[in-house]
């Protein structure tokens, strides 16, 4: 038989040439948040379940929700609603047949990560 011993094969480039873009990583964002609104929302459910349960339980939980345990997943919660909404829209932009050039999309993926920013603070203030 002969030997079909294969020469060097060429490695991947994959971390050394590749850059993230921000459409990429507004995708990546996107799945993220989604998933992380699952803690947020088990948490809100915890305390309501509490509260339907007895008075002794619902403080116990009423205490993680207020504690800053309690308020750092509540406020990563609304930036990440925000930013799902603002995915949506753009989305809803990118379904138009809008914004699909890269300068565009670029815009699109800064405005998302920026206007999630500012409106969770907003909303923190007024509430």
């Amino acid at each position: 038989m002969a030997d079909a011993k294969p020469g060097p094969r060429p490695l991947s480039p994959h971390l050394q040439i590749y850059r993230p873009q921000i459409t990429s990583i507004s995708s990546i964002l996107i799945r993220i948040t989604g998933n992380g609104l699952i803690v947020g929302a088990l948490l809100v459910i915890w305390w309501l379940l509490a509260a339907a349960t007895s008075p002794e339980y619902f403080a116990v939980a009423d205490a993680v929700l207020t504690s800053w345990f309690g308020d750092l997943v509540l406020t990563l919660s609304l930036l990440a609603i925000w930013y799902h909404y603002l995915g949506g829209l753009r989305h809803v932009i990118y379904s138009a047949g809008k914004g699909l050039d890269v300068p565009t999309a670029e815009k699109l993926g800064w405005a998302c990560i920026g206007g999630s920013v500012v409106l969770t603070v907003l909303t923190l203030l007024i509430i």
